[in-house]
C-alpha cells in the first residue's frame, strides 16, 4: 500500500507498527522522512506535513486524545480552542504540558489515538468551566450522537454532583452554542422563561422571559442583508403585538453575559413598575 495513501486514510498520523499492518513496505517507512509532504514528527510514528500536531503528541506520550483536545475530531462546539493537551495516558504519570485523565470506559476510535464521545463528554463535564462543557455536550445531544440519560449514569456519587448539575441545562434541540448558554445564564439567575415558542405571525422565537419579553440570541447567519430585513420585520410584529424584543449576539452571551441578564433583569422590572403605574 501507498504510504501517502496509508496515511490519508487513518487521518494524517499513523504509528509506523499501524502502518506496517496496513500493508504499508518497510522500505517506504525508512525512507518516509524523506519522501514529500511525509514527515518523522516522533520515533515510531509518521505523519503528513501539516497534519493536527496533538494526534502525533498522543502518540508520542502513549495516550488518546480527551475532552477539549478531542472536540474537534467529533464534531463538537466549542467555545475556546484547547490551550492544553487532554489524554489518557494509563499509567498515570505525569508529562509535561499535558493535562491526564484517569480511565477510559469504552475502547478509543478504531486506528486513531481519540477517546469515544462518551467518554470524552465525561471528562469535559469533570474537568472543565460549566459553559465549556455545556456546549460540547449539548452538541451531541442535539444531532442524537447521544443522550443526558445515558451520560447521567455515568457520573454517580457526590463528586460527580456537580457535572450533573451541567446536564440540567441541556436542552432537547439547540441551533446554536448560543442557546444552551443564553438558558444556563437565565435559570441561574432565577428567570421564568419559555424556549422556541411560536407566536402567532412571528414564528419561532428563541425565548420569551417572564410570559412578555422576547430574547433573540443571534448567530453569523442574522449578519446578511435578508437575514436583518426579516428580523425587523419580525421584531415589529413583535411589538405589535404586545411583547417587548431584546437580541443578543456571540459576544454578550459568551464574553459579558453578566451585562445581558442585567439587561434582562431590568426590562422586567420596567415591565413590572409600568404595570403598577397603570393598575
Amino acid at each position: 500500500m501507498d504510504l501517502t495513501a496509508a496515511l490519508r486514510a487513518r487521518g494524517g498520523t499513523v504509528t509506523r507498527r499501524d502502518l506496517l499492518k496496513a500493508g504499508v513496505g518497510s522500505w517506504q517507512l525508512r525512507t518516509a522522512a524523506r519522501r514529500d509532504g511525509v514527515i518523522v514528527p516522533y520515533r515510531g510514528v509518521v505523519a503528513l506535513a501539516g497534519a493536527p500536531p496533538e494526534l502525533a503528541e498522543a502518540y508520542r506520550h502513549g495516550g488518546v486524545l480527551t475532552c477539549i483536545s478531542a472536540a474537534p475530531y467529533h464534531g463538537l462546539w466549542q467555545l475556546y480552542p484547547a490551550k492544553e493537551l487532554h489524554l489518557v495516558c494509563g499509567n498515570g504519570l505525569e508529562r509535561e504540558g499535558v493535562v491526564p485523565h484517569r480511565t477510559l470506559s469504552l475502547p478509543p476510535v478504531p486506528g486513531r489515538p481519540l477517546a469515544a464521545l462518551a467518554d470524552v463528554l465525561v471528562h469535559v463535564l469533570r474537568c472543565r468551566p460549566a459553559e465549556e462543557a455545556l456546549v460540547m455536550v449539548q452538541s451531541a445531544v442535539a444531532r442524537g450522537d447521544i443522550t443526558v440519560e445515558f451520560l447521567r449514569g455515568r457520573l454517580p456519587g457526590n463528586r460527580n454532583g456537580k457535572a450533573r448539575g451541567v446536564l440540567d441545562f441541556v436542552g432537547r434541540r439547540a441551533d446554536s452554542l448560543l442557546e444552551p448558554l443564553a438558558a444556563m445564564h437565565f435559570r441561574r439567575a432565577g428567570l421564568a422563561f419559555e424556549q422556541h415558542v411560536e407566536l402567532p405571525g412571528v414564528g419561532e422565537v428563541d425565548f420569551v422571559v417572564e410570559r412578555f419579553l422576547i430574547v433573540e440570541v443571534d448567530g453569523k447567519t442574522h449578519f446578511e442583508p435578508r437575514a436583518i430585513k426579516k428580523d425587523r420585520r419580525r421584531d415589529n410584529t413583535s411589538v405589535a403585538g404586545g411583547f417587548t424584543v431584546l437580541r443578543y449576539f456571540y459576544e454578550d452571551v459568551v464574553h459579558h453575559p453578566e451585562s445581558m441578564v442585567a439587561e434582562v433583569q431590568a426590562a422586567i422590572r420596567a415591565h413590572q413598575a409600568k404595570l403598577r403605574l397603570y393598575k
